[in-house]
């Protein structure tokens, strides 16, 4: 995107904050202005997180004028929010490139500016983490800030409280701001999401009624009196200074959040007062932008679009997406079975479970950002004699790992994982690829894993799941659309049997998910054997042990790490059997992946037909 400088003609003076911090204060309002009208500008036209950064313009300039950044570290909660922050620390000019391979992480990142000093991407970490460097710059003996900026949906997350709760106790010269907009990725739940909504709600209506009434009656001393005192104790009714200051923390609002003179000045009286501090401000996502504040949900990660116009493009995908595959089975499901229960940690809308979330409201859970709670909840559930189902992305079920082993499977409870966003998921990177539920699911007891190659298999395998009694099951399926697959009339699969879909000679390629079209054209080319492995967990070793019998070389795939993966499975069953043959694992390599769209990222790993062929010509040539 070519930077056209006059437009923005204050804004193109703020090369970092330090050129920023050097505006008069009365140019901020316009500063403001200029950086929300170029964050349209710039996503519209590459595509990104949109609507959260429209709501933090205002945090974000007032942070980096009063605070003397890097040097006091600002942390932000997950990141969507933080698109601000990167034009504004020297990232301006390359903010088109953000989420795209080889360009702009999609979060803030500790390799990429020394303005982000935690790397992020799942939510509710930036209390803990501020905690940690306040108590550390006091022992060297630093004269440093720390803020976190944290939203009303992530603080509703376990691990924000006990970051709270710890502060509160040892109190650390650590400022906490809680930017409230009702909204997380979709719609906020939970009692502290309905209190923080009344409080606001309430402050509203007694301010209007309070400051009309003074008008009328200013001049009557009396009235000034009983105001003042009626002032007070409504304050301490409506505000939440209970709920925090009882944690240990000097409670300040809720104020403006869009207001940046008034929380210049708010933040430099704050800067100096002493232990942890807690400001609440009121946002709108999407603020600026009246499609994006009208619907924010949509509007939170857009594709390319035209910002005069103000409608997103239809998606141009010719089949179903996984998570709509899998939203439509719950229903058809859960239309004949009440003792359905679904669970998703505040991931509705792109887990596919809107229809039914409406259709079946008494049989569905958002428990908002609480991964934890989701896969113990479940437990209780099926405990009680209910068969639950917890929607979630493969990278969010890392955070509840503890709970997956001994609030299920060491229980042996018939809980069913639909495990979202699987292997590669492109543009969010890091801190999102679904690299390693093959890996951390496969070593726990009474667990059946299975990766279906197409959205017909991921329906079958989804009910096989379902009606799977006699412990846990998952099921992981990928991102984006599936193959165009018939789709067939639901029935239970085999347990652990898998399918060759082609015979071939020498070769056989054991395919583990959706990398099925890659490994079939390669099978092809090869004249090699093409089995759907479909069962991570029970390996179908009886076809295993055939394969071997008949060919002189076996070749796992799948979109998962290699070490501890379902090729790793294969590799133990061979060598416990004695199988004189050889095996090669492709997958994903031991790093961290980062951005770029799925395409882009599997041909840069060799996980795309050609690459997959090549390993397996290198390998065979050795």
């Amino acid at each position: 995107m070519s930077f056209n400088i006059k437009k923005y003609p204050i804004l193109s003076l703020v090369k970092n904050p330090i050129k920023l911090r050097q505006l008069p204060k009365d140019d901020l309002v316009l500063l403001c202005n200029e950086l929300r009208q170029f964050l349209i500008d710039s996503v519209s036209y590459s595509s990104g997180h949109f609507a959260s950064g429209l709501g933090t313009v205002e945090i974000t300039v007032a942070l980096h004028y009063v605070y003397n950044t890097p040097f006091d570290q600002l942390i932000w909660d997950v990141g969507h929010q933080a698109y601000p922050h990167k034009i504004l620390t020297g990232r301006r000019d390359s903010i088109s490139t953000i989420r795209k391979f080889n360009g702009l992480n999609p979060f803030p990142w500790r390799g990429e500016s020394e303005y982000d000093h935690l790397s992020v991407g799942h939510s509710s970490t930036s209390i803990s983490a501020g905690l940690g460097m306040a108590v550390a710059s006091e022992y060297e003996g630093l004269d440093r800030r720390t803020v976190c900026i944290i939203g009303d949906g992530a603080i509703t997350a376990g691990i924000a409280f006990e970051a709270i709760n710890h502060a509160g106790d040892i109190k650390p010269d650590l400022l906490v701001i809680l930017n409230d907009n009702t909204m997380s990725i979709s719609k906020n739940v939970g009692a502290l999401n309905n209190h923080l909504a009344k409080i606001f709600s309430l402050k509203k209506s007694y301010l209007t009624i309070y400051e009309d009434r003074k008008k009328e009656l200013s001049d009557i001393l009396l009235f000034k009196k009983l105001a003042n005192r009626t002032e007070e104790k409504i304050k301490n009714i409506v505000m939440p200074n209970a709920l925090f200051e009882g944690l240990g923390f000097n409670y300040i609002g809720p104020l403006d959040g869009h207001d940046v003179q008034r929380l210049v000045q708010i933040l430099k009286n704050m800067k100096h007062k002493k232990g942890p501090k807690l400001l609440h401000l009121i946002t709108k996502k999407g603020y600026g932008y009246a499609p994006a504040e009208k619907d924010p949900i949509s509007w939170h990660s857009v594709p390319k679009f035209d910002p005069h116009i103000g409608k997103l493009p239809k998606s141009d995908d010719r089949y179903p997406t996984y998570s709509s595959i899998f939203g439509d089975w719950l229903c058809s499901t859960a239309a004949e079975d009440t003792k359905l229960m679904a669970i998703t940690p505040a991931m509705r809308e792109s887990s596919g479970m809107v229809t039914f979330s409406h259709q079946y409201p008494r049989q569905y859970f958002d428990v908002a950002i609480a991964e934890q709670h989701a896969i113990t909840f479940a437990a209780g559930l099926a405990i009680g004699g209910y068969n639950p189902i917890v929607a979630i992305y493969s990278t969010f079920l890392q955070r509840a790992y503890d709970q997956v082993i001994h609030d299920i499977a060491m229980q042996n409870l018939p809980v069913l994982f639909a495990i979202d966003r699987g292997g590669i998921v492109g543009a969010d990177g890091q801190s999102h690829q679904g690299a390693f539920d093959l890996s951390y699911l496969r070593c726990i007891p009474n667990m059946v894993i299975m990766t279906p190659s197409d959205e017909n298999e991921c329906r079958l395998m989804l009910n096989t799941g379902y009606h799977y009694q006699s412990g846990p099951s998952a099921v992981r399926y990928p991102r984006g659309s599936g193959t165009g697959a018939i789709l067939s009339n639901l029935y239970k699969l085999p347990l652990g049997k898998g399918v060759v879909r082609r015979q071939g000679v020498d070769v056989a390629i054991l395919n583990f998910g959706t990398l099925l079209p890659q490994a079939e054209h390669v099978a092809k080319v090869l004249n090699a054997t093409l089995v759907d492995m479909r069962f991570v967990k029970p390996l179908d070793s009886v076809l295993i042990h055939d394969l071997s019998n008949t060919h002189q070389a076996l070749v796992t795939v799948e979109e998962n790490a290699i070490l501890g993966g379902a090729g790793s499975g294969v590799n133990e069953y061979v060598m416990r059997q004695r199988l004189q043959i050889p095996v090669l694992n492709i997958g994903l390599p031991d790093y961290f992946i980062p951005q770029g769209s799925q395409e882009e990222v599997r041909a840069h790993l060799g996980l795309d037909s050609i690459g997959i062929q090549k390993k397996i010509k290198d390998w065979l040539d050795q």
